[in-house]
């Protein structure tokens, strides 16, 4: 995520093992022109994905923060507390005030509140993979062109400068592939219900 214009770079449902890291980061380093900054948490699949694919051509940090000990009435699902952050300079000179990962995690938070499959203890999960890929490309594509930001009062998209406008959802239904009418239609107001929208 781009931490100025919060925009969605890349995203990837997958694993958290090397190889996802590999393809997260390769993925990255091909929607991006310039030298960057990036900041990690301390999973350590990102170390070898980062130098790998963009090698010395970067400022990279990881922020590993500290948790206390859980406490006596520690709830099941409560997380614990944090209680401060270990920064680690892995390559070239980021900058200290610009190391965090407080975006995306706030990026994470607007995700699991708004896409059904990610609340806890429920029902509602992914039953197939697919679908749930499919699930967060829309909830990926809505948040970057769609979402007026209440930072910034724009979409990312627009903030960013590839998008010009404020896309409506019947635009992101726009992009589905061409196919029989009648299973089009389905599809929108599928999108459409998901997003709590109605079909016109």
């Amino acid at each position: 995520m781009d931490a100025d214009t919060k925009l969605c770079v890349s995203y990837l449902v997958g694993g958290r093992g090397l190889d996802w890291a590999k393809e997260f980061m390769e993925d990255c380093a091909s929607r991006i022109r310039n030298r960057v900054q990036i900041t990690t948490d301390g999973h350590k699949a990102y170390l070898e994905a980062v130098e790998n694919t963009f090698g010395a051509d970067i400022d990279y940090a990881q922020l590993q923060k500290i948790y206390g000990a859980p406490s006596d009435d520690h709830k099941r699902y409560s997380p614990a507390t944090c209680i401060g952050c270990d920064m680690k300079v892995v390559s070239g000179n980021p900058d200290p005030k610009h190391v965090s990962t407080s975006f995306v995690e706030r990026q994470n938070l607007s995700m699991r509140m708004s896409i059904r499959r990610f609340t806890r203890l429920t029902n509602a999960f992914s039953k197939k993979i697919e679908n749930h890929a499919a699930s967060v490309a829309i909830w990926f594509m809505y948040y970057n062109f769609c979402r007026v930001h209440q930072t910034l009062r724009v979409t990312p998209a627009m903030e960013a400068g590839i998008s010009n406008h404020v896309w409506t959802i019947e635009e992101l239904c726009g992009l589905l592939p061409e196919t029989a009418s009648a299973t089009k239609r389905i599809d929108k107001g599928l999108i459409l219900k998901a997003l709590g929208e109605r079909a016109s």
